[in-house]
């Protein structure tokens, strides 16, 4: 086991990962920008090192800053959260030139599937259903007419490097489709510095459901059910759910079942989620995110276990305590995203929290890194905290969610709790019946 594990990260993620390699007896080592040196992330560690200005490119994205800040501090294992180097595999391939442990799959898995076509490739391969499109790059205008005419309109025009929503436009018939083509090239190439897109049917009313997958690196992978992410507002969730309400157990059985055959037969180590769209019973990969998600507490609070636990072993090549037969789904739980964000036009809105108070009490978790007289810069993303409620069903969880968001008090900034309060009021949310396009039409007549 390792003495002592670097986290490549920031914020409620960063704290996440501290906490774990506390319970296990292992050191930490924050890393920081100087726009963090008072971040409680940096206060948990049990060692911190700066690396550098506030901007992200010069600190958080800067492999030099981070390798270095492992040498001086004698980490042996970097563990990098979500979203910064998480799913970079040239960061990955530094590391094991330089001896450190990337906790995390190899920098070849993290290759494959961060090209979507590759990774669609991949799946299909696999046994994984994937959406009808294009078998690879659409190149121009011609083609995609083509392709378009031959799988039916609508269609989604997606970066092939892309993620976020970014470089992904719908064409919903021929006159429509030139104009995306190029929009999705553009805003692929200023986002990505690569212009590759193709192509996908664009599916009406879908639910975004994932399959959280974890594997040992020797042949063996397992799932732990899905989560329901479909409440999104340009394409970044903000309300996730364990297990979706709309998934019956034989489906979950199957879908899991071909997600952990395909993990183990990949030789995958550690956490991934793969994502798909949901439609008539049928289940369509979108991609596959090699790191942890966001929401990991969810399936946490589901299935009693501790996946950044399990990420550290597996690393340290010990044995991955999951046993499929053993894995049984207990109760409901929600999370909602709480950024630091201005309704209705959802404007970041950094500054000094006055006052912090987090929610508490039975099946109530809080993961977040604020506190009185934080102050939140404007260099980073504008998540602030995630609240988590587990109850024994899907009504008790709904029921505890009102009330701890009643709880939460995070004063001196707008946030976006008022959003959740006037979702939970939803007969639709009440019920579960949504799909992905539902929360951006509700915006649209509510705020």
């Amino acid at each position: 086991m390792f003495d002592k594990i670097l986290i490549a990260n920031r914020g409620e993620i960063a704290l996440r990962v501290i906490r774990a390699c506390r319970e296990m007896g292992i050191a930490s080592v924050a890393v920081h920008s100087t726009a963090d040196s008072d971040a409680m992330h940096v206060r948990m560690a049990d060692e911190s090192v700066c690396i550098g200005p506030p901007s992200s490119t010069h600190s958080y994205l800067s492999v030099p800053a981070i390798v270095a800040a492992c040498e001086i501090t004698g980490a042996q294992a970097i563990h990098p959260g979500y979203g910064f180097l998480s799913e970079n595999a040239a960061f990955v391939q530094v590391l094991e030139d330089h001896g450190i442990t990337f906790i995390g799959p190899s920098a070849a898995h993290i290759r494959i599937m961060g090209d979507k076509i590759t990774a669609k490739e991949t799946a299909k391969s696999l046994g994984i259903p994937v959406v009808p499109g294009s078998e690879g790059g659409v190149p121009d205008v011609e083609t995609a007419k083509r392709e378009a005419a031959a799988m039916g309109y609508p269609v989604i025009i997606k970066a092939t490097a892309g993620g976020g929503g970014r470089g992904m436009k719908v064409a919903k018939d021929e006159a429509s489709l030139e104009s995306a083509f190029r929009t999705a090239r553009a805003e692929a190439k200023s986002a990505f510095g690569n212009d590759e897109v193709y192509m996908e049917k664009y599916l009406q009313r879908p639910r975004h459901i994932e399959v959280q997958v974890f594997g040992d690196g020797k042949g063996r992978g397992v799932h732990l059910g899905e989560r329901d992410c479909s409440l999104q507002r340009r394409h970044q969730k903000v309300f996730e759910e364990a297990p979706g309400p709309s998934i019956t157990e034989e489906e979950r059985a199957r879908i899991g079942g071909i997600c952990a055959k395909a993990i183990g037969e990949l030789g995958y180590a550690g956490a991934g989620t793969i994502e798909f769209l949901y439609e008539d019973g049928e289940f369509y990969f979108i991609e596959m995110n090699t790191r942890l998600q966001v929401e990991h507490p969810v399936t946490e609070a589901i299935f009693g276990v501790d996946l950044v636990r399990q990420q550290i072993k597996v690393a340290a090549g010990e044995e991955m305590e999951f046993e499929q037969d053993k894995l049984s789904i207990r109760g409901h739980a929600i999370e909602v995203r709480i950024n630091a964000e201005k309704l209705p036009n959802f404007a970041p809105c950094p500054g000094k929290i006055t006052h912090f108070h987090a929610p508490g009490g039975l099946g109530v978790r809080m993961d977040s890194a604020l506190y009185d007289g934080y102050s939140i810069p404007p260099y980073y993303d504008s998540l602030i905290g995630k609240l988590i409620v587990h109850g024994r069903d899907r009504h008790e969880a709904l029921q505890r969610l009102n009330r701890a968001l009643g709880e939460l008090i995070v004063d001196g900034i707008d946030t976006t709790v008022p959003l959740f309060n006037a979702l939970l009021a939803e007969p639709d949310i009440q019920s579960g019946d949504y799909s992905i396009h539902w929360l951006e039409k509700w915006l649209e007549k509510n705020l």
